[in-house]
C-alpha cells in the first residue's frame, strides 16, 4: 500500500470504529501501519526449510465429565 493509501485506511478504520483520530494522530498510526508491514514482509520473504519450521499444533485434552458424589 501507498503511504496515501494508509492513511486513508486508518481514517476510515477510525471512522468504522468511532475512534477520534485528528489527522496527526492518523498520521502517526499509518507510519506505525507501513513500519510494521515492512518488517512482516522481511519475515515473509524469509524463506525457511520444513523442518525448521516448527508448527505447533493445539490438541485440546479430552473432555472429561464432572462427577457429582451425593
Amino acid at each position: 500500500m501507498t503511504d496515501a493509501q494508509t492513511l486513508a485506511y486508518v481514517q476510515a478504520s477510525a471512522t468504522a470504529l468511532r475512534l477520534k483520530l485528528d489527522a496527526a494522530q492518523a498520521q502517526r498510526v499509518a507510519v506505525h501501519m507501513q513500519r510494521t508491514a515492512a518488517m512482516a514482509q522481511m519475515l515473509d520473504d524469509l524463506h525457511l526449510p520444513p523442518e525448521l519450521e516448527k508448527a505447533q499444533l493445539y490438541v485440546p485434552a479430552p473432555h472429561q465429565p464432572l462427577t457429582t458424589s451425593t
